[in-house]
């Protein structure tokens, strides 16, 4: 076959037109996006967004918008919407066209039409690609007829208004786009929600359903139902919510997506820094905490080395390994003669919702007979609600399903599981987890036949030289600048400080010496820095923490970012900022009004309700920090100085500065480079070498602990005796076992160690309890100390006293 130099131009100019990418941003009426030409594109003016078909699966694709700057290729460019998530496309013959009618049509390989934008418009239409990544479909005089900024999926662009009856769908998984079981929508309310949505039911678990409106902090005063995302990084609702980055203001690409496990976060990214997306704020900081992560009859636990978690309780085997969407089904089936069931205790577990009703007052053993007489009762929640400490109203909750469930050692109740009496010794509440398998199960196979057409041998030769052409021209337009990008990086690469995803704001060096006027208000002064009052722009109190010096402070300023940044509870300090300017480390937190525990223990402001509070709520968040945030924590030194005190004495851990955050399969093997902690708190395991463990932090708390107790510093001298080397010094814990040993003998009492400053008015029983589990927790031998958990169970139930004595804690071991 000849082919002259006339056909040689013509298929030069084919091959460019069939491989190099389209640079406009607009398809007119009469065109069409074919999906076997990866050239065929829309392209926003400012080269940020593409508009194509996307490979979602084997020869499966669908129409979507996605950032394309920085530049990506294959499954590695980000989303923001698809026309047919669900219904995916034939790699050949599919095509996106504007037809004559004005509407936009997806077709599957010429045969059916899977979307369409479905306006009738005689005048002439276009659809453009704005620099917004919004897709539009408009009249010749600019009309907006269709935008895909009305119809989201997973993701709202800064500017994008979610508004009344407009939805955010998550995907089913990471790999598979087609849309899953989370919504983030409107109510009815007009509160803003998400939502866990499966076939079988419907839970709302944003915000806090154990909550009223109000007290989320949202209004149902409304009817105009709009949430925006601005371009800075601020979020604002009409039902009063709003949230600010923690990169507010700086130039990014952002975005808000409601991810697969149903979490909303927001993304930010510098278009320089290589394409990585930074969480600069999420919905829930607990994954455990959003409903039908592991679906029925199983509990949810999160490891940060592997991810989430999913464990079948007691007696039931998972449906499906590969998703666990389908949860966990009983081993036996139950009898509805209440002599051939019983029930089954799971410590500190939660199954939320699907009660058949809430008995207030109602015993154990009443609440007992209660589900006996439900055949269809799976089981009971019980807690107590303590209103006046120290009593508490005991609820009941039947349960016809077991769903959305989780241990908690902050939880304070327990699930009893009816289970067959013959089988009960052979329950545990072991936990046989398994990955939760992100595939999102098996794959939908679309029922459709395409009709073969002939084949013509000519053209795809002059196809096929014609594209060999064109990808040779392609390559080398190509990797030229992928090569002088790769050297600049390589050229420019500087260690930095990697926040954003902590959800922190940046503030600068003058911010904060503005708002401390001059860094002249000291309220308190450490090993790490100076601590001063301020009042930010917004007219915050603050408490700012600037390091004594940047270089030697370094260490400790990151591990205090990436720790406290990351953790939400009620008992840790919250930080709001830092500065990471020149040679400046300054931390920023809220301000406390009544300083710290140290202070207060000095005065007679902590009467002996507030000394056990303070016990309790300290207890309950190194709880959280060591078992159930997404990070394992270390805190290091736990001391007084560092329990903080708000205006209603409720404590707040703080000071991350000596912290390490730790991997929950390593934990024992931990290695520290240098001794941490404060001398008269620290762990025997310091001093010995030996591996740190969880267990150096319930020392502290028990030496802390004792503190309360005595009014007493572990510095100060308890019963000095004479030898022959001179004068020596009990320990604190020594000194207060002895003195509780000879109360149980009868030769002293408690009172001879409970703080002068108390006046006599306290709860005897409760003290003992109290001082029982500080000794526990000050245990020389590691092994034998409690984890926190197990400290926060012992004090919120008072029947674990009588085992405390009988296990003779009071005697050293």
């Amino acid at each position: 076959m000849k082919i002259d130099m006339g056909t040689s131009a013509f298929l030069l100019a084919l091959s460019l037109l069939t491989v190099l990418p389209l640079s406009s941003s607009t398809l007119n009426k009469g065109s069409h996006l074919s999906v076997e030409n990866p050239g065929d594109v829309l392209v926003s003016p400012n080269n940020v967004f593409t508009a194509g078909f996307y490979a979602v699966g084997d020869n499966a694709y669908c129409f979507a918008v996605w950032f394309s700057k920085p530049s990506c290729s294959g499954n590695n460019c980000t989303i923001v919407w698809m026309a047919n998530r669900d219904e995916p496309v034939n790699g050949r013959r599919s095509r996106l066209s504007l037809v004559a009618s004005g509407d936009v049509v997806l077709t599957d390989a010429d045969r059916f039409t899977v979307w369409t934008t479905n306006i009738k418009s005689i005048s002439s239409t276009q659809l453009d690609l704005y620099d917004s990544g919004n897709l539009v479909l408009h009249s010749s005089d600019g009309t907006i007829l269709w935008q895909s900024f009305d119809s989201p999926t997973d993701t709202l662009l800064p500017e994008q208004p979610l508004i009344k009856k407009v939805q955010l769908r998550s995907a089913r998984s990471q790999s598979n786009y087609s849309s899953g079981f989370f919504k983030l929508y409107f109510d009815n309310d007009n509160v803003l929600r998400l939502l866990f949505d499966s076939p079988d039911v419907s839970d709302i678990y944003w915000p806090d359903p154990e909550l009223l409106t109000w007290e989320n902090g949202r209004s149902t005063y409304n009817n105009s139902r709009i949430a925006v995302l601005d371009s800075k990084g601020n979020f604002s609702s009409t039902d009063d919510f709003t949230f600010r980055s923690a990169d507010f203001e700086l130039s990014r690409q952002r975005r808000l997506t409601i991810d697969f496990d149903g979490n909303l976060r927001l993304y930010s990214r510098d278009e320089t820094e290589g394409g990585r997306w930074d969480v600069t704020w999420q919905a829930m900081s607990q994954p455990c905490r959003i409903h039908g992560s592991c679906g029925p009859n199983s509990l949810c636990s999160y490891v940060p080395s592997s991810g989430r978690k999913c464990s079948c309780i007691p007696g039931y085997k998972v449906v499906n390994p590969a998703d666990w969407y389908f949860g966990c089904e009983p081993e036996f089936t139950l009898s509805c003669n209440a002599s051939e069931v019983a029930f089954l205790q799971l410590t500190n577990v939660e199954f939320f919702g699907y009660d058949f009703g809430f008995y207030p007052n109602y015993t154990l053993e009443r609440c007992e007979s209660l589900c006996l007489e439900m055949c269809d009762c799976k089981g009971f929640q019980f807690k107590f609600i303590k209103h006046d400490y120290p009593s508490g109203i005991p609820y009941c909750y039947p349960k016809t399903l077991l769903l959305n469930g989780h241990h908690s050692p902050n939880f304070q109740g327990d699930l009893y599981l009816k289970v067959l009496k013959t089988g009960l010794s052979q329950y545990d509440d072991s936990e046989n987890k398994a990955s939760l398998d992100c595939s999102g199960g098996s794959l939908k196979q679309l029922n459709r036949t395409y009709a073969r057409q002939n084949k013509n041998g000519t053209l795809e030769a002059l196809l096929l030289i014609a594209i060999i052409v064109g990808a040779v021209e392609f390559f080398i337009i190509l990797l030229v600048p992928c090569f002088l990008i790769i050297t600049r990086k390589n050229g420019s690469a500087q260690q930095g400080y990697f926040l954003a995803s902590t959800g922190l704001r940046r503030f600068t060096y003058t911010e904060l010496k503005k708002a401390t006027q001059g860094f002249s208000k000291e309220i308190g002064r450490g090993a790490g820095g100076i601590v001063y009052r301020g009042i930010l722009s917004d007219n915050r109190v603050a408490a700012i923490k600037q390091l004594y010096d940047a270089n030697q402070g370094e260490a400790e300023f990151l591990a205090e970012i990436s720790t406290i940044g990351k953790l939400n509870h009620i008992n840790l300090i919250e930080m709001w900022g830092y500065c990471a300017e020149g040679k400046h480390r300054i931390l920023v937190y809220e301000y406390m009004e009544h300083g710290s525990l140290a202070e207060n223990l000095n005065s007679k402001s902590l009467d002996w309700k507030k000394r056990f509070d303070i016990a309790v709520g300290t207890a309950k968040c190194m709880a959280y920090l060591h078992e159930e945030c997404l990070e394992w924590v270390l805190h290091c030194d736990v001391k007084p100085q560092n329990i903080l005190l708000d205006s209603n004495y409720n404590p707040k851990v703080s000071d991350f500065g000596l912290s390490r955050l730790q991997n929950r399969s390593g934990l024992n093997n931990a290695s520290f480079s240098r001794i941490r902690g404060t001398r008269g708190y620290m762990a025997p395991e310091w001093i010995l070498n030996l591996p740190i463990t969880s267990k150096v932090d319930v020392y502290s708390y028990g030496i802390v602990v004792m503190e309360l107790v005595t009014g007493k510093s572990p510095a100060t001298g308890f019963n000095t005796t004479e030898s022959g080397d001179g004068t020596q010094h009990k320990g604190m814990a020594t000194w207060v076992r002895e003195k509780m040993n000879l109360a149980i003998s009868g030769s002293s009492s408690i009172e001879d160690i409970t703080d002068l400053k108390l006046e006599g008015e306290y709860d005897k029983k409760t003290m003992e309890i109290l001082v029982a589990v500080a000794l526990k927790c000050a245990l020389e031998d590691r092994n034998s100390r409690p984890t926190m958990s197990q400290v926060v169970e012992m004090l919120v139930c008072h029947e674990n006293y009588k085992q405390l004595q009988s296990d003779g804690n009071y005697h050293m071991r």
